[in-house]
């Protein structure tokens, strides 16, 4: 039966092109790595060097065999630092359940530095909207929360208050007026307003006006207003880079042109969480305290 170390036998004399150097740069004897190669040859009924002077040179099959035989050892020790990471406590999936206006470019920071640390830990990354952070909370289906309300039994920590402002784009009618925008004006055209993923179904924000389109997230929502379809309260972090660019801009209102969220970010299990879950919780916190 071939082995694992056969294999590894194998690709070391095919990088060393003598069984001599092979054998020394793996601590094995040259007659340990020619029994290798010899039950492989046995084995497949195949020749899988030849001999040219002092050097060991594949065959076309041994080639073939080589490039498949290092898939095989790099998987075996895939599975074998994983087996390490999940004795030393590491988990074998994270869930998160993150607030859409929370910027989506420091969660992914934050998840690009914890693979460095655990790499084959999966990620689950899940945005809601209003009551869909306490709904994940209540039912224990994210191990982190990020979030606009800590309900009874958990402890959160603030991430800061988030600025809302109300925009459109350039061309929208609201635009085109002189006078600053009153609460009755907006009520004349089409609010854009995100659908609660909780089952609470949550309205939120100023519902006043006669025209309103429901949609599924903040990124359909901020396109429908860019090809100037609506208009909404938005997280400002949010749609910053369509500020920037001028495919968005600020409504002039005559009141109520700006709001604020407090965020929290909250370990479902709390100090029981898993060394994991608290180091990618800190690290979150601390690519918005570098960006922010």
């Amino acid at each position: 039966m071939i082995s694992l170390e056969h294999w590894q036998a194998l690709i070391a004399v095919a990088d060393s092109e003598t069984f001599a150097k092979a054998a020394e740069a793996i601590d094995k004897s040259q007659s340990t790595l020619s029994y290798a190669v010899k039950q492989i040859e046995n084995s497949t009924g195949l020749k899988l060097f030849t001999t040219q002077g002092r050097r060991a040179v594949l065959t076309i099959e041994g080639e073939q065999l080589v490039v498949h035989a290092r898939e095989l050892v790099a998987r075996a020790n895939r599975i074998e630092t994983l087996a390490t990471q999940f004795a030393l406590g590491a988990e074998a999936k994270i869930k998160l359940c993150i607030e859409a206006i929370y910027p989506s470019q420091i969660i992914l920071e934050a998840l690009n530095r914890f693979s460095t640390l655990q790499p084959q830990t999966k990620i689950d990354y899940q945005r809601s909207v209003l009551s869909g952070s306490e709904q994940a909370l209540l039912e224990r289906s994210a191990d982190i929360v990020i979030g606009g309300r800590i309900p009874p039994g958990f402890m959160g920590e603030s991430l800061g208050r988030f600025r809302f402002i109300a925009a459109a784009a350039p061309s929208h009618p609201l635009h085109q007026l002189d006078a600053p925008i009153s609460l009755e004006m907006l009520e004349e055209h089409r609010q854009l307003v995100v659908r609660d993923t909780g089952i609470r179904n949550i309205d939120a924000g100023w519902l006043g006006a006669n025209q309103r389109w429901t949609l599924d997230s903040p990124d359909l929502s901020i396109e429908a207003a860019i090809q100037g379809l609506g208009f909404a309260w938005y997280a400002e972090a949010l749609i910053a880079p369509h500020l920037q660019s001028g495919a968005l801009k600020p409504l002039n209102l005559l009141e109520g042109n700006e709001r604020f969220a407090e965020l929290y970010i909250i370990l479902t299990h709390g100090e029981t969480s898993t060394p994991g879950v608290k180091e990618l919780a800190r690290l979150i916190k601390t690519v918005q305290s570098e960006r922010c």
